[in-house]
């Protein structure tokens, strides 16, 4: 006879942790309480991203052939609805759920169409968790299906079943889906969503689908006296409408991303190829600018993988082969010359490469990249052959490409040399750190801040009143290059540049290593000015082009000065706009005066340590990256050439300088 033993509980610190501890979460409870998991993040992109996964079970609608028109509208009362024109969701009871197949869609996960039956080939919802997310992370969701001549109805409230899903008749003909739904927000940090944000994609989305019409309207209006509208009132006065169809699809997509740049073209036409193997099908549009930046999307199953992929690989591999094997062919490359790295024949490519297979593998839920093998032999094989064809059919744009990809690679062997003079010269020096680097004593870089300071006369006041624990100052020297008109043999002989990249650590380009980061922090302090603002814009130009890293993992910030100190007798306030210095002149009472600050030198020590560098009250601005395409184009206007684009974009949003979080 067997004994039964029953395991002790484990004590810790007088909390009780046994097998009564171990809790199951029912339905979508999972994902409430843990939505990171799901989304990402519950912030501004999460929220964005209930929509995203609604469109895109559209999308693949439109990607079966079932689908020409997605509507989305932005509604007053904080909602979303998303329509298209596609099959709808079959009406039926689920075979082994036994509920509405409709109901299964939006509070079972993993379920959906997409996992091997038969009614998607190629689908980017892979997962069948989107719906159903959406459905537990929103406030309420309604929904109207018309499927197969009939209009079925569900409410659902936090996930559950708020109105029993319902047949009520014929659907009149319509066929599709609508979905409306209001973000939960208990859940997100913010419940207001970017027209332009959205638009964005949509726009990305109606590129990969040649064809395909999507509408975006916002429809967030309020009356004259204020109070917002009603639902039809808001429909029928949109603030802003954009209809989205490109019947170029990829090509179209590159010649807007070229044309947002404001580059001159370094040959005319699109390069355009596509073709097909078991099942999968590649698209890949390029064209090349004289800029000395790359741009190259990803994508599959019209899923943005902006961590690349096996496609990605494929694509580079290839564009690389081709491009040498033409160059030694023709006598671009002699025999005995090096061949062209793939940085090389990559600078000022605009390029978008599509995919579309039957079984993705995305390496995470929000499909930043992917892992089909196969995936890279057919992208590398396809393209090389195409773009082998491409070049010996128009030889002078592949004079032009190779000219340019051939003084790209002279550049990095001129930056390499520069690199190693600076190595030598370092190892000669007493210290490879800058000469006017005041360093901290902290070694943790978790605990350490540089701050890059504008000006000799700021730069000793910073000195002075730092905590030299663990605050360093570097004073900026010299004029910052613009660096979104130089290669990187320039950057490395730069003397502004060359003391921010030594005092780092971590290099730049190639070379970058986040690892030898030796600040945590890194704090662009310049005058509040427009002076100011050009050398901070100059600095991360440089910091997105050549350390992209530390942007995109949160290291570097902007330090926000006061514009204004207001006084009355021994009383002294801060304020950082117009109004807060009326607000403080207020608060003072009658007498209180303000002084503007024209610049950091003007203050003294204390001053600045109380505005600018003290933890306690401070106000640092950290720099991020949400859209690092519409980043590109940011800098590419702001920086480049050409003086129209930057007008134009000057224009459009000066209004929105003063409140502009960066």
């Amino acid at each position: 006879m067997s004994e039964e033993r029953t395991a002790p509980a484990i004590q810790t610190e007088g909390a009780v942790y046994d097998e009564n501890q171990i809790q199951v979460l029912e339905g979508l409870e999972a994902v409430r309480k843990r939505p990171g998991m799901y989304i990402g993040t519950t912030s501004d992109g999460g929220l964005h991203h209930l929509i995203y996964e609604i469109v895109d079970n559209s999308i693949d609608e439109a990607m079966a052939g079932a689908c020409t028109t997605i509507d989305v509208k932005l509604l007053p009362d904080g909602s979303v609805s998303v329509e298209d024109d596609g099959r709808g969701v079959p009406g039926g009871i689920h075979h082994k759920q036994k509920i509405p197949t409709l109901e299964v869609v939006f509070t079972v996960l993993h379920a959906g169409g997409k996992f091997g039956g038969t009614g998607y080939k190629i689908a980017g919802g892979l997962h069948g968790v989107g719906a159903s997310v959406v459905n537990a992370l929103s406030e309420w969701v309604e929904i109207v299906n018309c499927n197969e001549g009939l209009r079925y109805t569900e409410r659902f409230s936090r996930g559950k079943v708020d109105r029993p899903f319902r047949c009520e008749g014929s659907s009149d003909g319509k066929h599709g889906l609508y979905v409306r739904f209001k973000p939960d927000a208990t859940i997100f940090e913010t419940v207001e969503f970017n027209y332009d944000t959205i638009l964005t994609r949509m726009r990305e989305q109606a590129f990969l689908n040649a064809g395909l019409k999507i509408t975006l309207s916002d429809c967030r209006g309020k009356r004259e006296d204020g109070s917002p509208m009603d639902i039809e009132e808001a429909i029928a006065a949109p603030l802003k409408v954009q209809e989205l169809c490109f019947e170029g699809g990829i090509c179209s997509f590159v010649e807007y991303l070229n044309n947002n740049k404001g580059a001159e073209l370094v040959h005319p036409d699109v390069i355009y190829v596509r073709g097909e193997r078991d099942g999968m099908t590649a698209e890949v549009a390029m064209q090349y600018n004289d800029s000395y930046t790359e741009v190259l999307l990803t994508f599959a199953n019209n899923m943005a993988t902006i961590e690349g992929g096996t496609h990605e690989v494929g694509f580079k591999t290839a564009l690389t082969k081709a491009f040498n094997d033409y160059a030694h062919s023709k006598g671009f490359l002699k025999d005995s010359d090096d061949n062209l790295k793939g940085e090389d024949v990559r600078e000022g490519i605009c390029a978008v490469v599509s995919v579309k297979l039957p079984d993705a593998q995305f390496e995470s839920q929000t499909k930043a990249k992917l892992g089909n093998s196969e995936v890279r032999t057919f992208v590398h094989t396809m393209l090389s052959q195409k773009l082998e064809e491409y070049l010996d059919e128009n030889p002078y744009a592949a004079k032009c490409i190779l000219e340019k990809a051939i003084t790209a690679a002279r550049a990095r062997e001129a930056a390499r040399k520069a690199r190693e003079s600076t190595r030598r010269k370092s190892v000669l020096e007493s210290a490879s750190l800058p000469g006017k680097l005041s360093d901290c004593h902290e070694r943790n870089a978790e605990l350490t801040e540089l701050y890059l300071v504008e000006g000799d006369s700021a730069g000793g006041s910073a000195k002075d009143c730092r905590d030299s624990h663990f605050q360093a100052i570097l004073p900026l020297r010299g004029k910052v290059l613009n660096v979104e008109k130089t290669r990187l043999d320039k950057v490395y002989a730069n003397q502004s540049l060359l003391p921010i990249i030594q005092a780092i650590g971590c290099g730049i380009g190639e070379e970058f290593d986040i690892a030898k980061l030796r600040y945590g922090k890194i704090v662009i302090m310049a005058d509040a000015d427009v002076d100011g603002s050009h050398i901070s814009i100059l600095l991360l130009t440089f910091f997105f082009r050549h350390m992209r890293p530390l942007i995109e993992e949160g290291h570097i910030f902007l330090a926000m000065p006061p514009l204004y100190k207001v006084y009355k007798g021994k009383t002294e306030l801060y304020a950082f706009s117009d109004e807060e210095r009326d607000r403080c002149i207020e608060q003072l009472g009658g007498n209180a005066e303000a002084e503007r600050y024209k610049g950091l030198g003007e203050m003294d020590p204390q001053q600045l340590w109380e505005t600018t560098l003290d933890p306690e009250r401070r106000t640092l601005k950290r720099v991020t990256v949400e859209d690092a395409l519409l980043c590109d184009e940011t800098f590419s206007v702001l920086m480049g050439d050409k003086v129209e684009p930057r007008r134009r974009f000057i224009e459009e949003n000066a209004k929105f300088a003063e409140n502009l979080d960066i």
